[in-house]
């Protein structure tokens, strides 16, 4: 079992930055990918970026790369993600997610967190 504990959300204005967070305990040995996802109100849950636990690949969706970046702090055992020129349509609720073995988008990963909001505001 892994557990997953998301921090970092609050409420940031349009053009701000923000940095989440995830700490990862339990079995992480067995983890191959961790990522984001979110979710907003009345759309489905959505990728936002990836990172392969051993080695550098990151992964990002669209619409956020170029603003976000993920990455893994070895000595907290985290796995942040940096949030810059942040946009209203960002707002959502934030989640951290891991999984052994499989593809990178695709939310069926084994392991989630909590949750945390971040709101943007025009």
């Amino acid at each position: 079992q892994v557990q997953l504990v998301e921090s970092g959300g609050v409420l940031v204005q349009a053009g701000g930055s923000l940095r989440l967070s995830c700490a990862a305990s339990g079995r992480t040995i067995s983890t191959v990918t961790m990522a984001w996802f979110r979710h907003a109100p009345e759309k489905e849950r959505e990728f936002v970026a990836a990172r392969r636990w051993t080695s550098s690949n990151t992964y990002y969706a669209d619409s956020v790369k170029g603003r976000f970046t993920i990455s893994r702090n070895n000595a907290k055992n985290t796995v942040d993600l940096q949030m810059d020129s942040l946009k209203p349509g960002d707002t959502a609720v934030y989640y951290c997610a891991a999984r052994p073995r499989g593809g990178v988008v695709e939310p069926d990963y084994d392991y989630w967190g909590q949750g945390t909001q971040v709101t943007v505001s025009s």
